[in-house]
């Protein structure tokens, strides 16, 4: 006999930065000007990430764009990678996320792919504590998830191996 179980969570919805708290929207304006320094010449798609730390740090990364395609990396791998660099086993407390097109307007949010899931939510069962994710387009809503591993349902972890 089979058992159902639903998988899901709840996401926060804001109609602005303006409606969250300073740190929040302190967070997100790093993401943004992280963005305007992404190298996205094949894709024209800016992405900024910014990682809050335990320990107070603010961390930035942005996608970093290779003609050898995939040799790029993704914003929020380029901020985890060197949040876990430069501030070893210090927890990943918040990720904001924001982006942008040069070829289109782009008000809805995006969320991590999923190469950036996985890693994302290897950083958080580590940590054994969630990482809170806001997300934002070029301007307009914000959306707030949980945590990782809310976004990456049955995740894969060191558990399986």
């Amino acid at each position: 006999m089979a058992k159902k179980k639903k998988i899901g969570f709840d996401i926060l919805i804001y109609d602005s930065s303006k409606a969250l708290k300073e740190s929040d929207r302190t967070l997100l304006e790093k993401s943004m000007e992280a963005r305007g320094n992404a190298y996205a010449p094949y894709s024209n798609f800016q992405v900024g990430a910014a990682l809050e730390l335990e320990n107070g740090e603010i961390v930035i990364g942005n996608n970093q764009e290779n003609a050898s395609y995939p040799s790029g990396l993704c914003a929020e791998r380029v901020a985890v990678f060197y949040a876990g660099a430069k501030f070893p086993n210090v927890a990943i407390k918040t990720l904001a996320i924001s982006v942008q097109s040069k070829n289109s307007e782009v008000l809805e949010p995006a969320a991590p792919c999923g190469n950036c899931r996985q890693s994302l939510f290897e950083y958080e069962h580590r940590q054994k504590s969630p990482i809170r994710i806001l997300m934002m387009g070029a301007q307009g809503k914000v959306v707030e998830c949980p945590s990782i591993a809310a976004i990456l349902p049955l995740g894969f972890d060191n558990s399986y191996l």
